[in-house]
């Protein structure tokens, strides 16, 4: 034994949107049996298999055309109308677990895009929530991932800036500063949610605290990317898991401090496992 001393992050694990998303699908599925959900309800592997064991069925937009007469989970991501349109040809019942963050957002370009706003959103090409806020503008929105690929556009001189949820707060901003530099006129809608743009800060200070830290995310997640990310340049003893079997022994030393946190789609039953497991080495 080495005598580990191991705290978990309290401020890390799910995120209000995934927590809200989660206890409907359990709430339907001990109600039901079997529960159809949009895409990944959450980028965590070991979480989605969880719920599959009790009845969660993962579809497509694919599956979605061709079901009928069925309840089908949307997500907290949120989802672009197409969706409820498909929903309403095929009798399908939604059960909406998007975001109310997200949906704010989605209201909010909607309106922009009534007005004739010329559009730029600051997100993750193909990413789940992007779709549904560029469902808001029939797909002709700009998305961009950084300033380098939004400053290959030809701008207007008048931009309507909004951005994912989850982006950084200081890019965000950065951008902004940047376009005005450089004579744009830019209408900046920050819509990041502050729960999870709060957690770099938050996560710095923690990882500073300890000798090691493990960082928990499913593979899937760009959140966990990013913040794992963060918890590696702080601390450069930094190890990434996603689940309980990754661990190795020989990243630990006797006596050693040990930090455990996740991302916003990290489960806290898993960063549990992981801190139980590390009490045995």
């Amino acid at each position: 034994m080495r005598q580990l001393q191991v705290h978990i992050d309290s401020n890390s694990g799910f995120c209000f949107g995934v927590i809200y998303a989660i206890q409907m699908a359990e709430d339907l599925l001990e109600e039901q049996g079997y529960l159809y959900c949009l895409g990944d309800i959450v980028h965590n592997d070991v979480e989605v298999e969880r719920l599959q064991k009790k009845g969660l069925r993962i579809i497509n937009y694919e599956t979605l055309q061709s079901l009928r007469d069925e309840c089908v989970l949307i997500r907290a991501h949120g989802e672009p109308p197409s969706t409820y349109q498909t929903a309403l040809q095929n009798n399908l019942t939604l059960v909406d677990a998007s975001c109310p963050v997200v949906l704010k957002l989605q209201n909010r370009i909607k309106t922009s895009f009534d007005k004739k706003d010329q559009i730029f959103i600051y997100g993750k090409h193909g990413h789940a929530e992007v779709l549904g806020l560029l469902g808001q503008t029939n797909n002709e929105a700009i998305v961009f991932e950084n300033l380098d690929e939004l400053l290959r556009h030809e701008l207007p001189q008048n931009i309507t800036l909004y951005s994912q949820t989850t982006k950084s707060t200081d890019n965000f901003y950065r951008i902004k500063n940047e376009l005005e530099t450089r004579g744009y006129s830019v209408a900046a809608n920050d819509t990041i949610c502050r729960q999870v743009s709060n957690r770099d800060k938050e996560l710095r200070r923690f990882a500073q605290q300890y000798d090691k830290i493990v960082f928990v995310s499913g593979t899937k997640s760009s959140n966990g990317r990013v913040l794992y990310q963060v918890c590696k340049d702080t601390n450069p003893n930094t190890f990434f898991v996603s689940m309980v079997e990754e661990l190795n022994p020989a990243w630990f030393e006797e006596g050693n401090t040990i930090g455990i946190c996740g991302a916003t789609s990290t489960p806290m039953w898993l960063m549990e496992e992981v801190r139980d497991a590390l009490l045995t080495f």
